[in-house]
């Protein structure tokens, strides 16, 4: 096998032009990706190039666009980082050689299959992050030179970041779609309670696990409940829907705000070891006069009394979930709920700014909170922040009680005092 000839200075030229095409950046990145392996295989005189991507989730590469070895895309190749060719590019995160393709040299079956004689690889790095591995191949022996690498390696550079580009986008869509179906699309319509809700996706950092729900409960019993998944993109909307959905089911079987809370820490710190979450969980008695409510480190909800000046509720806050060694002391407090008051539920996206202190923000919170329509509400407490970009999404719930409505019935009553 004759190693290939150095390159002369307007070849390189060329080569590199081809690949550094600004119009190239015209082209959505499944066609980019394509278009990058098609030059490489003709700049390169090779038969096959493949890219494969890391699955962040299993730390295992999939092969994602294949010119020559389609094969490895349509039944969606996998190999770990570390295991065969391609993992070792990965693991090393440096150029591989393999002059002489045999079945102890490689671990999958399609490259065998296929005749190759010959394999380079280079690892796709953006930002210090691996992103995946471009390798191409040979149906003929072939000694791969440095001016090989080098053009190799500048392909992967521009297919790395036009694959992160897609993989952000996949993943903010998919967050974003998630949340939004685990949102309620509707707040259910419940006697002497007006409620309104708001989402806002945080400008800089992304999806996040921000969430509000409310939801009837047997006997008239009312639960509302604000919290807030530490991290952000899809792993955290993932693990939010998962701690939503637990919460939901234990209400049903808990009575008590402090222990359904207790619950959720124990199954935070057995399934989702590691998730730092804060949540706010209000059980609203069946006459609305008083809520049963427990704070596993959250922020403290504003109340709004008609004539009086906003405040928060003075209640313990206790320490967020998946924090320590469950189980933790945790308490309810029963809080009043004056005819015509307001609650504001909220995460920390609506009261923190840049350069400034919570406080400030609480503060400025409390000077706009006035008891009103839940949706008019919602609508002049996002407007106070107006022109300024959250640092976090913002999830916000108001619930007020409604003044001279209050659900009657001997019945009801009864089976509010015994649920608690």
């Amino acid at each position: 096998m004759a190693p290939t000839e150095p390159m002369t200075d307007e070849e390189r030229l060329r080569r590199i032009t081809a690949i550094t095409d600004a119009s190239l950046s015209d082209l959505h990145v499944a066609e980019l990706l394509d278009e990058l392996l098609d030059r490489a295989r003709e700049l390169l005189t090779v038969d096959t190039a493949v890219i494969l991507l890391v699955d962040g989730h299993t730390n295992e590469m999939v092969a994602t666009a294949a010119k020559g070895l389609e094969e490895e895309v349509r039944r969606s190749f996998r190999i770990g980082v570390g295991q065969g060719f391609a993992g070792s590019v990965a693991a090393g995160r440096r150029p591989v050689i393999i002059n002489d393709v045999t079945p102890d040299s490689v671990i999958n079956p399609l490259l065998i299959d296929k005749g190759l004689r010959s394999l380079l690889g280079v690892p796709m790095i953006v930002g210090g992050q691996l992103v995946g591995v471009l390798h191409v191949g040979t149906l003929t022996p072939r000694q791969f030179g440095q001016d090989d690498i080098q053009l190799l390696q500048l392909v992967a550079d521009r297919a790395g970041q036009a694959a992160q580009t897609r993989l952000q986008i996949l993943d903010r869509q998919a967050a974003l779609a998630l949340q939004r179906s685990l949102l309620p699309s509707r707040l259910p319509a419940l006697p002497g309670l007006d409620l309104a809700a708001r989402y806002l996706p945080g400008h800089d950092l992304g999806i996040g696990g921000d969430w509000y729900d409310v939801f009837e409960l047997p006997g008239g019993w009312v639960g509302a409940v604000i919290g807030d998944v530490s991290g952000h993109g899809l792993p955290s909307a993932v693990v939010m829907g998962r701690i939503r959905s637990a919460l939901r089911a234990y209400a049903l079987i808990i009575d008590d705000p402090a222990e359904v809370l207790t619950a959720l820490d124990r199954k935070i710190h057995h399934f989702e070891a590691g998730s730092l979450t804060t949540a706010m969980y209000a059980l609203i008695a069946p006459d609305r006069a008083t809520m049963h409510l427990s704070s596993a480190g959250h922020l403290l909800p504003m109340l709004a009394v008609p004539g009086e000046p906003a405040r928060l509720v003075d209640i313990r806050v206790d320490r967020p979930l998946g924090v320590g060694n469950p189980p933790a002391v945790r308490r309810t407090t029963v809080v009043p709920i004056p005819p015509g008051a307001a609650l504001v539920f909220y995460t920390d996206g609506l009261v923190e700014r840049r350069g400034e202190v919570i406080d400030v923000g609480i503060d400025r919170l409390a000077l706009a909170a006035e008891s009103g329509p839940a949706e008019a509400m919602c609508d002049h407490l996002l407007a106070i922040d107006a022109g300024h970009d959250p640092m976090d999404d913002i999830a916000l719930l108001v619930v007020r009680r409604l003044a001279g409505l209050a659900v009657t019935g001997a019945q009801e009553g009864g089976e509010a005092a015994d649920c608690l």
